[in-house]
């Protein structure tokens, strides 16, 4: 009996292992089974770095200069990016320069690429909602961004848009009656042409993708820049989509910031979508002459969370990206040299040596809504 029950301890024991053994692997070596992908969010290290490439006139290229991303774990290099030089640039002028300014298609032009990018939606969310896909984009975001996995989790959740996305019936158009019988004036939702796209490192995923798919639903063809710290995203997602039945001409992709301004100088695209700092997009609006779409470029500091505790072991926690704190504390000191500033919460610089997690907030300008309260608290 005694023999029994250690043999059926031991049986136990071992199947457990052997699951615990066979799920590491199925995980492990789950990106080898996507079709798209090329690299695995796991092994990505400064012994075997990735990759990154830019996409120009249907073709993933390299550079003869690469940015050296570090981990942010341990400052080893981690990813290589390609670049553009100055020689590089004229096929990305050349790519946008062929799409005409009423765009690859519109209401009168082309109407079949419409239904095209509707079922190219829907095989994207329906790839998305694959398990193991939907793994794959956390896991890589989380590599390159101190998110929780339920935070890079949701944007791939992106992809419950592309269900219900019927791209004809987002270019529909509206009628207005005239003054008399037979009179009306149409309006149509019509594209741009060339534009381009820059997005923000804080959502490495959601917002560029929605950019994306938006200016690709309207006809344009758009030239991608992401934020060259994690761009590797963005990269893997552009081959889904490839995957998923994207036309290779309709997009190109560039990851070089410097070179990204000389590249709008010379392609001169019809409109710009810029998510980022105040200071470029003040530059930008002037170079590009009022080209420009802006949205957040107010917000020069992005601050991730605290929606999670944070820790190392699920690679939630790490550096600041763009601003050490006793930068931002300096920052905040001298704001609050300022007369009619102050800080909305008493005592929170105590409260700061005891918990990371404390939510700081600062106006850089007094809101008209709240000098009175800043009258009432002077006043008492």
């Amino acid at each position: 009996m005694y023999r029994l029950k250690v043999c059926r301890g031991l049986s136990n024991r071992a199947s457990r292992v052997a699951v615990n053994w066979l799920s590491s692997f199925h995980f492990s070596r789950s990106p080898h089974l996507l079709s798209f992908a090329t690299v695995e969010a796991e092994n990505i290290s400064g012994s075997q770095p990735a990759e990154v490439y830019n996409f120009v006139q249907g073709k993933w290229t390299g550079s003869s200069k690469w940015n050296t991303i570090l981990d942010p774990l341990n400052g080893e290099s981690f990813l290589e990016v390609a670049e553009v030089d100055e020689t590089e640039i004229q096929p990305f002028v050349d790519s946008l320069s062929k799409c005409p300014k009423h765009g690859l298609h519109n209401p009168f032009k082309a109407p079949e690429r419409y239904l095209m990018y509707g079922d190219i939606s829907k095989k994207a969310a329906h790839m998305l909602s694959q398990p193991e896909v939907s793994d794959f984009f956390a896991r890589l975001m989380q590599r390159v961004s101190p998110k929780s996995y339920q935070q890079a989790f949701d944007e791939v959740f992106v992809k419950s848009f592309w269900r219900i996305f019927v791209v004809r019936f987002l270019a529909r158009s509206f009628a207005v009656p005239g003054n008399h019988l037979g009179q009306q004036s149409h309006g149509f939702r019509w594209p741009y042409g060339p534009v381009a796209l820059i997005t923000p490192f804080n959502f490495p995923l959601e917002i560029p993708m929605l950019q994306l798919m938006g200016a690709l639903y309207m006809g344009n063809i758009p030239v991608l820049k992401v934020d060259s710290k994690v761009c590797i995203v963005m990269e893997q997602m552009l081959r889904l989509l490839h995957d998923c039945g994207l036309p290779v001409e309709d997009v190109e992709f560039n990851s070089d910031g410097k070179m990204m301004n000389t590249l709008l100088l010379k392609a001169n695209p019809q409109m710009t979508l810029f998510t980022v700092s105040s200071r470029v997009a003040d530059k930008l609006a002037v170079d590009l002459k009022g080209r420009i779409k802006l949205e957040d470029a107010g917000f020069d500091w992005k601050i991730l969370g605290p929606v999670v505790k944070r820790k190392l072991d699920d690679l939630t926690m790490g550096p600041v990206l763009t601003f050490t704190t006793e930068a931002m504390l300096e920052h905040m000191n001298k704001l609050l040299q300022i007369p009619g500033f102050k800080l909305p919460f008493r005592d929170l610089m105590a409260k700061l040596g005891h918990s990371i997690h404390q939510r700081v907030q600062v106006f850089t300008s007094p809101p008209r809504s709240m000098q009175r309260l800043l009258l009432e608290d002077k006043a008492v």
